[in-house]
């Protein structure tokens, strides 16, 4: 099986900073793209930013200049640098990834979610 475990979330002012990291584990042969999405209260889940595993990466337009992807690729592990951080940033954050396991198979998983406060 494969296991996406998130940290790094929590409350912080606005303006604040965060960092999140997601750590894929088990049986894994690659791992393809990752990335994170959010869901706010009583709204859909949607795309904060997402890299292949070459580097190329893809956002939200609310988030340019203020986040950040990246990932390690020796530690299967994504990374979400957030800055400048709004009360409308508020929301479970969700690591997300398309794994090969070592079997063959090809298929996407989630984390469990993390949760990013932000207070005005």
């Amino acid at each position: 099986q494969v296991q996406l475990v998130e940290s790094g979330g929590g409350l912080v002012q606005a303006g604040g900073s965060l960092r999140l990291s997601c750590a894929a584990s088990g049986y894994i042969f690659s791992i393809n793209d990752m990335g994170w999405y959010r869901q706010a209260p009583g709204k859909q889940r949607d795309l904060v930013e997402r890299i292949t595993s070459g580097g190329s990466t893809n956002y939200e337009d609310s988030v340019k200049g203020r986040f950040t992807i990246s990932r390690d690729n020796a530690k299967n592990t994504v990374y979400l640098q957030m800055s400048s951080l709004k009360p409308e940033d508020t929301a479970v954050y969700y690591c997300n990834a398309d794994v090969t396991a070592a079997w063959g198979r090809r298929a996407t998983y989630w984390g469990q979610g993390t949760q990013v406060t932000v207070s005005s």
